[in-house]
């Protein structure tokens, strides 16, 4: 699968046209599941709404489940919008609710889909962008001399520092990309004239901004 943008973090912002107040609130979310939580969890913060219009798409590129809901605007003027803006926004891993406090005045067929739209980019184009990243999380015991060069190797292959546990040696813990794992092993050889070696202790996936 070609990777794709997740969202960093949940985000709001506020739209108003022509009176009506529209507040759109996207999230990451990982399952359907997860994706109906959030937006029961929406509908209920905002339970005295006029309209709380949902839609979300798991997946990436070509491998997607989504879903969008007018929830009682016209048929095709809202959900269907804001699920356009984030098919097109390369995200992944997205759910996102407008919900409309109506103001008086009808804002018409195109009206909503211009207000939908512009709410759901609001957050879209506001958000943080991650990507997923496979890593390894390992250990490795290192003397004290060597302690600092260890830690700017390890930020150098774009890996963390967990945890330190400081004995008679440090037992370092740390997480680093699969992808540049084994250059770092090969600098912890090179350092210590093959004495030294991380051990991995789990493999995971982990969700790192994007710059």
């Amino acid at each position: 699968m070609k990777p794709y943008a997740i969202p960093l973090n949940e985000i709001r912002r506020e739209h108003v046209v022509i009176n009506s107040k529209f507040i759109a609130t996207l999230s990451p979310v990982f399952s359907p599941e997860e994706a109906r939580l959030f937006i029961s969890r929406i509908k209920k913060e905002f339970a005295d709404a006029s309209h709380n219009v949902s839609a979300y798409i798991i997946g990436g590129g070509n491998t997607v489940t989504d879903f969008c809901s007018d929830d009682g605007e016209p048929a095709g003027t809202a959900g269907k919008p804001a699920l356009a803006v984030l098919r097109g926004s390369g995200l992944g891993d997205a759910a996102v609710v407008v919900t409309r406090y109506f103001g008086g005045t009808l804002l018409g067929t195109g009206g909503l889909v211009k207000a939908y739209t512009e709410s759901t980019q609001l957050v879209v184009n506001a958000v943080g962008r991650g990507r997923r990243v496979a890593v390894n999380v390992a250990t490795v015991a290192i003397p004290y001399n060597l302690l600092e060069r260890v830690r700017l190797m390890v930020k150098r292959n774009q890996g963390e520092v967990l945890g330190e546990d400081f004995a008679a040696d440090i037992t370092m813990t740390l997480q680093c990309p699969v992808e540049s794992f084994d250059g770092f092993q090969d600098e912890l050889q090179q350092l210590s004239a093959g004495k030294i070696k991380a051990e991995v202790i789990e493999s995971a996936e982990k969700i790192v901004q994007m710059i």
